[in-house]
């Protein structure tokens, strides 16, 4: 596949963040087939080009990417015009006074309609059908199930690369640009233990935590979606430009902008709706009190999913955030059986007490005792990780060095001897022999 030429676009400061003091969801809302546009249309074949499919879809489609890109139209007005006029040719098509006479239109948004443009369309579909992208409407069998019950559903989801992944179980792991060593290492751990039990990770491409989660869920063999706060063809940040052709090439990269659309401010709250939306579970790895993670875990609880956060040093502001979420009734996440769990996956979510520190019953602990011999069938990184915690628990930088291996292979290591019951992991990123 032809990779086309990628702009960058600089950096801009993310607005302030806040936090909600209820985490008490009333549950997932139930699906709105109001929200379902009226007509069906599906590409169908995973890799299909856009110039393949039939006259008549491919006219429809023209047709409600003019109306999607008219200005001020948005997704509920679209809505509005697809349910009213029965497809989007028609309501192209329709009379001035018809569409202003529409709940919520008026004069002013029919001239917009009027004029939205055919040509303009065509344009687009044959700039994605360059890139080898696709355009997902809410009635396409690929458009992701989940994003249909979110209170502000896309209108059309552009799609860059495994468009299947959008069907399976996924976790959201989310949290601050400017990560410290213990986030770092905690969104890695927690993205490559996800990743290998067929978890696919969502997150927002950003630098930092994102980035360090998408990279190790594809480290692990597993699976990663990226939601972008702007356009394809626009590399935001800039040095994230080998992710996003690793995204393109083993995962999939998502946004509601069109291609060659620049980021702004109000995109990535727009943005971090849709990542909460993919995830049956957003964990929010490292924040400060107004990181722009937040908005994600606010966006979560507003359409009915499951938040947690990982627990950070009470005296490290970038953890201020994550610790406030905890306070008011956030599950922490201290392992990938913790999200497991949460997505209700069997078999894989919990490894057993001895893997979370806890004393079987009918036993007792003795702090001098010394621990068992080596299990058999360890690879010959999880046989040094086991010698290095023979003696006392240490904490994930140690076992690095120790090792002499990549962080990202450590932790995936730790994670499968986690999920044997073999090793636990301790307050602080410190793990043990259980």
């Amino acid at each position: 596949m032809r990779t086309p030429a990628l702009r960058w676009w600089p950096s801009r400061p993310s607005p302030a963040r806040g936090y909600r003091s209820c985490w008490r969801p009333c549950g997932s809302r139930s699906r709105c087939e109001q929200r379902r546009v009226p007509f069906q249309l599906r590409l169908r074949a995973r890799g299909e080009r856009l110039s393949e499919v039939s006259e008549l879809e491919r006219d429809e489609l023209v047709a409600y990417l003019a109306l999607a890109q008219v200005p001020g139209i948005g997704a509920a007005r679209l809505r509005t015009l697809t349910a009213a006029f029965q497809s989007a040719g028609a309501a192209l098509q329709a009379p001035h006074g018809a569409i202003a006479a529409l709940p919520g239109f008026g004069r002013a948004a029919a001239t917009a309609v009027r004029a939205a443009s055919r040509g303009a369309a065509h344009a687009l579909l044959e700039q994605l059908d360059r890139l080898g992208a696709s355009v997902l409407l809410p009635d396409d069998d690929r458009f992701p199930p989940l994003l249909r019950d979110i209170p502000e559903p896309p209108a059309l989801l552009y799609a860059w690369g495994d468009v299947g992944l959008l069907a399976r179980p996924a976790a959201g792991v989310v949290g601050s640009r400017n990560h410290t060593a213990y986030g770092g290492a905690a969104a890695q751990f927690l993205a490559a233990g996800v990743a290998r039990a067929g978890v696919v990770v969502v997150s927002g491409m950003a630098r930092g935590i994102d980035a360090t989660a998408h990279a190790a869920a594809l480290d692990s063999g597993g699976a990663s979606v990226g939601v972008l706060g702007n356009g394809f063809g626009v590399v935001y940040p800039a040095a994230n430009r080998s992710l996003y052709e690793r995204m393109i090439a083993c995962g999939c990269l998502v946004t509601e902008l069109p291609p060659g659309e620049r980021p702004h401010a109000h995109t990535f709250p727009r943005r971090n709706r849709l990542i909460s939306g993919l995830a049956g579970v957003t964990v929010v790895v490292e924040a400060a009190a107004g990181s722009g993670a937040l908005i994600t875990a606010d966006c979560a609880l507003d359409q009915g999913r499951t938040v947690l956060a990982v627990p950070g040093p009470i005296t490290s502001p970038t953890s201020l955030g994550c610790n406030k979420l905890i306070q008011q009734g956030a599950k922490p996440a201290l392992c990938p059986g913790d999200i497991l769990e949460e997505l209700g996956l069997p078999g894989t979510a919990d490894p057993g007490p001895m893997a979370r520190g806890q004393t079987p019953e009918g036993t007792s602990e003795s702090a001098g005792a010394p621990p068992r011999g080596q299990p058999p069938d360890l690879t010959e990184l999880q046989r040094s990780l086991w010698d290095a915690l023979a003696s006392e628990p240490q904490h994930v930088d140690a076992l690095v060095a120790a090792a002499g291996a990549e962080t990202s292979a450590v932790l995936t290591a730790l994670t499968e001897l986690e999920m044997r019951g073999l090793v636990k992991q301790e307050p602080g990123m410190r793990f043990g022999i259980t």
